[in-house]
């Protein structure tokens, strides 16, 4: 994030960073932001900065697997830091910066889905860790010495029925089970970002491998 001529705030990834340390998770490791935060309130745009290049990497990497899409993430992305950079005033200390920042990435993400939801969008497509588009179909191969074509296809086959079982929940269903299962984030954290409790955050998850289940079981 830097200053334009203009005066105006311009957030930047910052790409050819090497990536920050990361938990299980796949999220950053998080740090005691409070005095970043206090002096990006004092108007220090440096400081800001700093807490930009601390979660600037995660929060990118999850828009993109989010959306399925480079650019509506990377459009993500900037919308999420600008809210974050207006909207530091009103920060109150009463979750981590991560949470915060979190929350606002997934709250525009879901807004963007919940647009999107109409249209629909290549199911078949995520991101891998990486940024670059991957085929759900292929993340599961069979090297196995005894595979045939009749086993692949049939794999494939089941790898579709879940893709499209994931396509038929909400974007609030999917949010939950995309963040647990492969993000691996803790319900908890989950519910923080989402800005609601641990039990909603339950039940919707629940809901969400229930209609799975089923969907699935219908396919067969």
């Amino acid at each position: 994030m830097s200053m334009s001529e203009s005066g105006k705030i311009r957030v930047a990834p910052y790409l050819n960073r090497p990536v920050l340390a990361a938990t299980r998770a796949g999220a950053p490791i998080r740090v005691d932001d409070s005095a970043l935060i206090r002096q990006a309130q004092q108007g220090d745009t440096a400081a800001f900065e700093e807490l930009v290049r601390q979660y600037d990497r995660a929060v990118l990497r999850l828009a993109i697997h989010l959306t399925g899409s480079p650019e509506d993430g990377q459009d993500i992305y900037q919308e999420a830091f600008l809210r974050a950079y207006i909207n530091l005033a009103r920060f109150r200390f009463e979750c981590s910066f991560y949470t915060w920042i979190y929350r606002i990435v997934t709250n525009l993400c879901l807004d963007h889905l919940r647009k999107k939801n109409s249209r629909g969008r290549d199911l078949n497509t995520t991101m891998s860790p990486e940024g670059e588009p991957e085929d759900l179909l292929d993340r599961v191969p069979d090297h196995s010495p005894s595979a045939s074509p009749e086993r692949s296809f049939a794999g494939r086959e089941l790898q579709q029925s879940i893709v499209r079982a994931l396509g038929r929940l909400s974007p609030r269903e999917r949010m939950v089970f995309e963040l647990k299962h492969y993000h691996g984030m803790r319900l908890r954290t989950v519910a923080g970002m989402l800005n609601t409790t641990e039990g909603t955050i339950k039940n919707t998850l629940f809901r969400a491998t229930h209609k799975l289940r089923m969907q699935l079981a219908e396919s067969r």
